[in-house]
């Protein structure tokens, strides 16, 4: 490829060159003036420790560079620079959208032992920072994902509600039964809402069926959310709702946990992280 094809190298050499030929001038120019010229003009009353400082104007050639170096700044941002043309930056998004192509083509059909070995990578990268390695949530500063999932963890969110993941119905508030009412829905959802579950408290389900109507103004029915307004239930402790959680970020009591949706997780990652999620409280 010939160099001065590349846009980029050429707007450098432009560049640079100006710069070289400005400067090799200012200094001449200005070693010239230091022999021949005497300062004169009127001094400002202040001075440091005697020495005094004349109340000249700007020189002309400071003013023109200084005006130029902006002109040029803003056009070599929002014109100058050649978006299509060859870059570092270019080439390494081409890389990584290699990489990710690939990476999904090996990805494409994994069986349930890859992504849970591939969730836990990740998870140690991407999510242990604020969950802990362990996945405790470090002291309750973040979700604990070892409860996460349980009967346990849904009657604790009645209790305590849901914050932070952005559902067009809106957060789920706190105190909507108490303690005793939130086991026996947690009971009931367990038994019959979510997928596969079996509850440790049969007992209640009676009393968790009758309270369950507290629960479906907002998640319907059917427990899946009236179409994406509310969390759908029914995959509560499956990696499905990872999946959701990660695509939407969660505010949290230490800060927001970011939304991948952004390209930094694919899809197959996220169905990893969720998998790897579903062992943890196991």
């Amino acid at each position: 490829m010939n160099w001065l094809d590349d846009s980029i190298y050429v707007l450098t050499l432009i560049g640079s060159a100006a710069i070289i030929i400005i400067t090799v001038f200012v200094v001449v120019k200005y070693i010239k003036q230091i022999k021949t010229d005497k300062s004169t003009g009127e001094l400002l009353p202040t001075t440091w420790d005697g020495i005094g400082e004349y109340k000249n104007k700007m020189p002309i050639g400071w003013s023109l560079s200084f005006i130029g170096t902006m002109v040029w700044a803003i056009w070599y941002m929002v014109y100058g620079y050649p978006l299509n043309a060859f870059s570092q930056i270019g080439m390494y998004n081409e890389e990584v959208a290699l990489h990710n192509e690939r990476f999904e083509a090996k990805w494409a059909n994994p069986d349930d032992e890859i992504l849970i070995s591939m969730g836990e990578g990740i998870f140690l990268v991407q999510c242990a920072p604020c969950h802990g390695v362990t996945a405790d949530g470090i002291g309750g500063k973040s979700t604990d994902l070892t409860l996460w999932g349980t009967e346990a963890a849904i009657a604790k969110v009645i209790v305590e509600g849901s914050k932070g993941l952005n559902y067009p119905m809106g957060e789920m508030p706190a105190e909507l039964l108490d303690e005793a009412s939130a086991k026996a829905v947690a009971a009931y959802m367990v038994e019959n809402i979510v997928k596969g579950g079996k509850t440790k408290y049969p007992e209640l389900l009676a009393t968790g069926e009758a309270l369950w109507v507290t629960c479906t103004a907002c998640h319907g029915e059917d427990a899946k959310g009236m179409d994406g307004m509310s969390p759908d239930l029914t995959v509560y402790n499956r990696a499905e709702f990872v999946v959701d959680v990660l695509n939407r970020g969660k505010k949290g009591a230490i800060g927001n946990m970011p939304s991948f949706d952004d390209g930094r997780l694919s899809d197959i990652q996220k169905l990893a992280v969720g998998k790897y999620a579903v062992t943890l409280n196991q």
